[in-house]
């Protein structure tokens, strides 16, 4: 069995219940669920749009290869309503972030996802249930990438029921 490190982001209806939603499905069809984040409320990065974006990072276990598991998230998106559009708003996104410490770059595939670093509404989430796990190619922690952020007051983690 594989860990799978999935992000899930969600910028159009209640984020929160689309991330969830989005989550059960994903374990149907993928896996067994060993942990998911917090939500955090952040701004849209690399697109214009008037919302908000909602995330979280979950991890799985699973049997899938790293490509059947990208197939199975397409499912989910698309079966979610995901317009793959880019820079549209979306119901629900969601990115395969690491696969075990499998390092490989595909046309459709590269792992680690290769802005991990860059992006805090990924660090941010993932700080919370794997702050040590080592990055397989840049050899840091989640911790030390996200304690190198300047903006980490653009991510707010907000609860999973309310407002």
């Amino acid at each position: 069995m594989a860990r799978a490190f999935i992000g899930l982001g969600s910028n159009l209806g209640d984020g929160r219940q689309n991330l969830l939603l989005a989550w059960r499905k994903l374990q149907e069809e993928a896996g067994v669920a060993l942990a998911l984040s917090p939500p955090f409320l952040t701004e849209p990065v690399g697109m214009e749009s008037d919302f908000l974006f909602t995330n979280a990072v979950g991890i799985l276990e699973t049997e899938l290869t790293p490509d059947v598991l990208l197939e199975k998230m397409l499912a989910v998106e698309a079966l979610l309503g995901r317009d793959r559009q880019k820079g549209k708003d979306r119901t629900v996104d969601l990115d395969l972030l690491y696969y075990d410490d499998v390092v490989m770059k595909k046309h459709a595939l590269s792992l680690p996802h290769p802005e991990i670093e860059n992006r805090l509404f990924v660090l941010a989430p993932l700080a919370s249930v794997a702050p040590d796990y080592i990055h397989p190619v840049l050899g840091q922690t989640t911790r030390e990438m996200l304690e190198k952020r300047a903006d980490t007051t653009a991510c707010r983690q907000i609860a999973w029921e309310g407002k």
